[in-house]
């Protein structure tokens, strides 16, 4: 995979976090990768996931694939 540069990236936490919620964070300006973090560690390292596989995890999740918390 090529190097993906997250320097100006917008981040985007869940609404669903609430209020200073850990979370991860997404960064949705790319087309074929989606960059992910953690919220409490911003400046931490980020994962690159293809886009496809980030979106079935989504769906996963919706569909409540992991049971819930």
């Amino acid at each position: 995979m090529q190097h993906v540069d997250l320097a100006d990236v917008q981040w985007r936490k869940s609404t669903y976090s609430g209020q200073g919620g850990d979370c991860v964070e997404v960064a949705p300006d790319f087309q074929v990768v989606v960059p992910v973090r953690d919220s409490k560690d911003p400046s931490g390292p980020a994962l690159v996931f293809p886009a496809g596989a980030w979106s079935a995890f989504v769906a996963a999740v919706q569909a409540g694939e992991f049971g819930t918390i």
